[in-house]
C-alpha cells in the first residue's frame, strides 16, 4: 500500500471513529481502558484528561466521557456535576473504584448515563457500556427535538388559526374563498392573513392584510390585526375608524419600528350592487364577472406603521349582477415567468385569468353564468407555480368573496 493510499484509509477509519475522553490520573487504569478498547477493536479514538480542568478543555466533540469519581482536582459527584453544567448533553459514564456500587448508583441518578466498577471492567463490556451510553443519549436527543417539533407545530397550529378564520356571513348569496400558502420550502409562518364578516344591519366586510417579514413576530402580529379589525367591524365602528385603530394598535404592538403591515378593506351594503374599497398601502383587488376581470379603481395610503396618516379615504365601486371580488398578497404574483427576471404582477395575473375563462376551463356554479371560486383560486395558484417553475418564494393568501345575482346575471 502507497504512503498515499495509507493516508486515505486513516483519514476514512478516523472519520467513522467516534472520539472517546478518558478522564483518568492513573496511568496504569487508564492503559488498562485504552488496551480493553483496543483488545476487542472498538471503533473509538482516545483522548486523555488528567484532571477535571482538562476534560473541560477536550470535552467538546466527545461522543462519550469516561469520568473517574477520584481526580486530584475533584472527588466523587463534584466532577459529574462541573461536566454536565460545562456540556449538559455529554453521554458520561463514571469510573468508581469502590466496589459499593451505591456512589455509581447515585451518579447515574446526577445525569450519567452509566457507571463501571474498575477491577470488573473486561473489554467488551466496556465497549457495549459505552456504545449504549451513546445510544441512548442520540436518543434523547431525538425525544427532546420531536418534543420541540410537536411544541412547535401546536404554537403554529394555534396561530394559523388565529391568521385564517372562519368567515361570518348571513346572506346565502355570499360565499367565501380563500388560499393561504407559505412560500418555498420554509416552515416559519408569515405574516398573511384575512377575514369576512357580515354585520347585523347586512352590511359585509371583508380584509386581507400582510405584516412586512416572516416568522412567529409577523405571524402574531398579523393574529392581532386581525382579531382586532373583527372586534371593530362587529362593534359597528366607521370603517375609518377602524383602521386607524389598527395604525395605533400596531404601533404598540410591534417589536420594533420597521415592522409594517399592509391591508385593503372591501365593505359591501345590503343590497350588493355597490361597495367601498379603502387601501393601506395593499394591491388593488380585482373584480371579476363572466364578462371577464379587472382591477378596482382605489385611493393609495401608505401601509401602516409608516406614517401618522389618520383618515383613510374610500373608494366606491359599482358590482353588478353576480360577481366575485379577489383580494390577494403580493407573493401571488411575485413569482417570475419563465427564466428571465420578469415577474407575474397584477397585469399578468388579470391575463391568467382571462386565459382560465377563454379556455373554458372556468368553472361555474349552477346558475350557469357565476365561476365557481375554490376551483378558480386553486386553478390560478396552479398555473402561478407552474410559470415560477417552482414552489413560489414568498408567502400568498387569496380571498374571494363572491355574490350570486337572484337574476342569474
Amino acid at each position: 500500500m502507497t504512503s498515499s493510499s495509507a493516508e486515505l484509509e486513516a483519514a476514512a477509519s478516523s472519520i467513522s471513529h467516534d472520539q472517546v475522553l478518558l478522564v483518568e490520573d492513573d496511568d496504569a487504569d487508564a492503559l488498562l481502558v485504552e488496551e480493553f478498547l483496543l483488545e476487542v477493536g472498538a471503533p473509538v479514538v482516545v483522548r486523555r484528561a488528567r484532571s477535571l480542568n482538562q476534560a473541560k478543555a477536550l470535552l467538546a466533540g466527545s461522543a462519550c466521557v469516561l469520568l473517574d469519581l477520584g481526580l486530584p482536582d475533584s472527588q466523587g459527584l463534584n466532577g459529574l456535576r462541573q461536566l454536565l453544567e460545562v456540556e449538559p448533553d455529554a453521554a458520561v459514564v463514571v469510573l468508581t473504584g469502590d466496589t459499593n456500587e451505591y456512589l455509581g448508583e447515585q451518579a447515574v441518578r446526577a445525569g450519567a448515563q452509566d457507571y463501571l466498577v474498575k477491577g470488573e471492567v473486561a473489554g467488551h463490556m466496556l465497549h457495549r457500556v459505552i456504545r449504549y451510553a451513546m445510544e441512548r443519549r442520540r436518543a434523547e436527543d431525538a425525544q427532546r427535538q420531536l418534543q420541540a417539533a410537536q411544541i412547535h407545530a401546536q404554537e403554529n397550529a394555534r396561530l394559523e388559526r388565529g391568521l385564517l378564520p372562519s368567515p361570518l356571513l348571513g346572506d346565502s348569496r355570499l360565499r367565501v374563498s380563500a388560499r393561504c400558502l407559505a412560500g418555498g420550502q420554509h416552515m416559519l409562518l408569515g405574516g398573511d392573513f384575512y377575514d369576512v364578516v357580515e354585520v347585523a344591519d347586512g352590511w359585509v366586510h371583508a380584509l386581507i392584510g400582510d405584516v412586512c417579514g416572516r416568522g412567529p413576530a409577523e405571524a402574531a402580529l398579523g393574529v392581532c390585526l386581525r382579531v382586532a379589525w373583527r372586534a371593530l367591524v362587529l362593534a359597528g365602528r366607521p370603517a375609518d375608524e377602524i383602521l386607524f385603530t389598527l395604525s395605533q394598535l400596531l404601533g404598540h404592538e410591534r417589536q420594533d419600528d420597521t415592522m409594517f403591515a399592509t391591508l385593503c378593506m372591501v365593505s359591501v351594503p345590503p343590497e350588493r350592487s355597490v361597495g367601498w374599497v379603502r387601501m393601506a398601502g395593499h394591491l388593488p383587488p380585482l373584480l371579476v364577472t363572466h364578462d371577464g376581470v379587472r382591477e378596482l379603481p382605489t385611493l393609495s395610503s401608505p401601509p401602516l406603521g409608516l406614517s401618522d396618516v389618520r383618515d383613510w379615504p374610500g373608494t366606491q365601486v359599482r358590482l353588478e349582477g353576480s360577481w366575485s371580488i379577489l383580494l390577494y398578497t403580493d407573493g401571488l404574483i411575485e413569482g417570475r415567468i419563465g427564466r428571465g427576471s420578469e415577474r407575474l404582477g397584477s397585469e399578468g395575473l388579470m391575463d391568467l385569468i382571462r386565459e382560465i375563462q377563454r379556455l373554458g376551463s372556468f368553472p361555474r356554479t349552477s346558475d350557469g353564468h357565476q365561476p365557481a371560486d375554490d376551483q378558480l383560486l386553486d386553478q390560478v395558484i396552479d398555473r402561478v407555480r407552474q410559470l415560477n417553475g417552482k414552489d413560489l418564494d414568498d408567502d400568498l393568501a387569496i380571498l374571494a368573496l363572491g355574490f350570486s345575482s337572484p337574476d342569474g346575471r
